[in-house]
């Protein structure tokens, strides 16, 4: 009994997990950027996002998340547009990370509602995400802006 127990603490400790990240885009182009804190990736950049939990769809979670998180309701169903495989080695950590597109108006602002996992919310261009060094990046950003099937006709941030 006690090897099944240890084997089963061992399986939840490598466990991959999935996340859904949720790149909110401001009807003039900008994107939804957050400093992590407080948690595995403290002080690198993200979209807003969190655990998929039991039973959920992938636009259900991506909605409670940016609504838990920045008080933002998506009026607009949200859309799959790319999954990453994120080994974070020095965290012990494992994701596949499923990336949704929410569309907001332009005068969209965040609150930050969990301000003891996030700095802040800012919005940025395109130009200054990609701008960004990647020792700024949490590991699924960085997996998705180098992710070359995003350069595909269906979507491009």
């Amino acid at each position: 009994a006690a090897g099944g127990r240890e084997r089963s603490v061992h399986n939840m400790a490598t466990a991959v997990r999935v996340g859904v990240g949720v790149i909110v885009r401001r009807a003039d182009g900008r994107f939804l950027l957050g400093e992590r804190h407080g948690s595995f990736g403290v002080g690198k950049v993200a979209f807003p996002g969190g655990h998929l939990e039991f039973g959920e769809s992938w636009d259900a979670c991506a909605r409670r998340e940016v609504m838990e998180e920045t008080g933002i309701s998506l009026a607009e169903p949200t859309c799959h547009v790319a999954t990453t495989n994120d080994v974070m080695v020095d965290d012990g950590k494992h994701y596949v990370t499923i990336f949704m597109l929410a569309e907001v108006p332009e005068d969209a602002e965040p609150q930050n509602l969990e301000p003891h996992k996030c700095k802040g919310w800012s919005w940025v261009s395109y130009a200054e995400l990609r701008a960004l060094s990647a020792e700024r990046l949490f590991v699924p950003l960085i997996n998705l802006l180098g992710d070359p099937s995003l350069c595909s006709t269906s979507f491009s941030l």
